[in-house]
């Protein structure tokens, strides 16, 4: 097989694998040394994975199976591009796998037949791959490079949604309305083919009142659409399109097309348009929720792209970096001032405890060995670790706990905020106990990492007792077991050496030496 070059010199070949909830796809990739990276191949097999998990809240054997041999097909195609290497393919999985309560053995029967270890995506991870995919596509729009833009993917089994304000994310939300699983509550209703438009307009308008509520009023948006359903459409409205760039189409010329394709069954729309079935089956409820969006928002155009969860997931395979790269850790902080700004956080203050805490991670580098993640994770606990205040000064760093621990932070699995929740508890008063919360469900790797990044929270937040608006250097030497910490430019410590003499005792028992304050 013929395989086309990427300009440059090393190139690697890469590939991701989506067990979605109508079918599974593959995207094979070229990257090259610079972190760019080339389609060569998308490959896609229908398999009703969200059909059963929808339905009888399980995937049954028989699909199981069905999902072996495309994933056998899969690996097949892999080796006529070379890729033998299994390190080098992702797979992942979103609702309709996440969903089911034959989880484990449905990911344990693919490992073991196939060898793909299958990872079950997040909303915060599908947030990422999403935000991955189509920012170098908005920042080549003039139009929306500088504005507020809703990026929009209305899935099989969930709409999944990331809301940019020039750039920044401001908030990503996920919600229970898949064209599939509006399909499949549809029929378990048996209404007739007259009344659908009707009811599956009630369904999509409950959501988007939920939707509308993370909108800030009187601010214009744009609205960029992802998915298969809004690709077919804007391929049937815009012939031209090259699908290398967004394409715009107006939500009138979306409507009507919607208002044609709404009259006709399942049946119908494969033998009129030459669908498959499962896309035939969500095309109505895909396309009616973006001209509810569209409309509820005021808007004339929308923006499609062809673009899904796989390239940004191949983009970030590209980039070497994971969550954790300078730039997306960017959009973490950003959202994680958001949650601060809520709850009235005093900002100054916070980001001079994180950024005396971001001192401390780097010189003791050689000490903790933790990682760009675990920074990430600690920057963010820095930043949120008083917020507790609002509710009560009293015990308010276990309110911080609580506050951050239900929070959404844009670009943070579940697991890593309730790391940075429990780091913010242990800023403060007691040190860590296996009776306490949360943190009793940790392992040990887990522990050893929790600790140490507190103990480091604990020293930063006493350095920053004096004055919080000018930025601290921290000139830090470690020599004979001892931390020697000078602040330049501070010629009285007298609030910072009282706190420390009240904050050292966990570092020290952590890291095994002693801390010392220098002016």
């Amino acid at each position: 097989m013929a395989i086309p070059q990427v300009s440059g010199g090393n190139v690697k070949l890469a590939a991701v694998v989506e067990l979605g909830t109508t079918s599974i796809r593959m995207v094979i990739g070229q990257i090259d040394e610079t972190g760019h990276f080339l389609v060569l191949d998308n490959l896609q097999q229908a398999v009703a994975i969200g059909k059963d998990t929808f339905t009888k809240g399980l995937i049954e054997q028989e699909t199981i199976e069905e999902c072996v041999q495309a994933l056998r097909s899969f690996r097949n195609a892999l080796r006529e591009y070379g890729i033998t290497d299994i390190g080098v393919v992702k797979a992942i999985a979103t609702s309709a796998v996440r969903e089911a309560t034959n989880l484990d053995a449905f990911l344990d029967r693919i490992f073991m037949a196939t060898g793909l270890n299958v990872e079950v995506i997040d909303e915060a991870d599908a947030g990422y791959f999403t935000y991955m995919a189509v920012q170098p596509a908005i920042e080549k729009e003039p139009t929306l490079k500088d504005s507020n833009v809703l990026v929009v993917d209305v899935g099989g089994g969930s709409t999944e949604v990331l809301m940019l304000s020039q750039g920044l994310v401001k908030t990503t939300g996920s919600y229970r309305l898949g064209s599939l699983r509006l399909k499949k509550s549809l029929e378990e209703q048996r209404a007739p083919l007259s009344r659908l438009r009707q009811i599956m307009q009630s369904y999509i308008e409950q959501t988007m009142e939920m939707l509308k509520q993370q909108i800030p009023a009187n601010e214009q948006m744009n609205l960029v659409a992802l998915g298969g359903d809004m690709r077919f459409a804007a391929s049937q409205l815009q012939p031209d399109w090259n699908k290398k760039s967004l394409v715009k189409i107006t939500v009138s010329a979306l409507s009507k097309m919607t208002d044609e394709i709404v009259k006709y069954s399942t049946d119908d729309l494969v033998r009129i348009y030459h669908l498959a079935y499962p896309e035939a089956e969500t095309l109505a409820p895909a396309l009616l929720t973006f001209v509810h969006l569209a409309k509820a928002l005021g808007l004339k155009n929308i923006f499609a792209a062809n673009l899904t969860m796989r390239d940004g997931v191949l983009a970030d395979m590209a980039g070497g970096h994971g969550f954790w790269c300078k730039d997306f850790k960017k959009q973490i902080i950003a959202s994680a001032m958001q949650i601060g700004r809520k709850f009235n956080y005093d900002e100054p203050r916070a980001k001079q405890v994180a950024d005396l805490a971001e001192q401390l991670f780097h010189a003791l580098q050689e000490e903790h060995r933790l990682g760009p993640r675990h920074e990430v994770i600690l920057n963010v606990a820095a930043l949120l670790h008083d917020i507790g205040q609002l509710v009560s000064n009293r015990s308010h760093h276990k309110h911080s706990m609580y506050l951050i621990m239900n929070s959404d932070i844009f670009g943070m699995s579940r697991r890593d905020i309730m790391y940075a929740a429990l780091i913010a508890r242990y800023h403060r008063r007691a040190t860590p106990r296996p009776v306490h919360e949360y943190y009793n469900t940790l392992n040990r790797e887990e522990r050893v990492m929790l600790t140490k990044l507190a103990a480091i929270l604990r020293i930063a937040d006493a350095l920053a007792r004096g004055a919080s608006k000018v930025k601290r250097t921290l000139r830090i030497s470690l020599e004979s077991r001892q931390l020697t910490i000078a602040v330049d430019e501070v010629s009285d410590l007298t609030l910072e050496e009282h706190a420390l003499r009240q904050k050292r005792e966990m570092f020290e028992q952590v890291y095994g030496m002693k801390v010392k304050l220098e002016g």
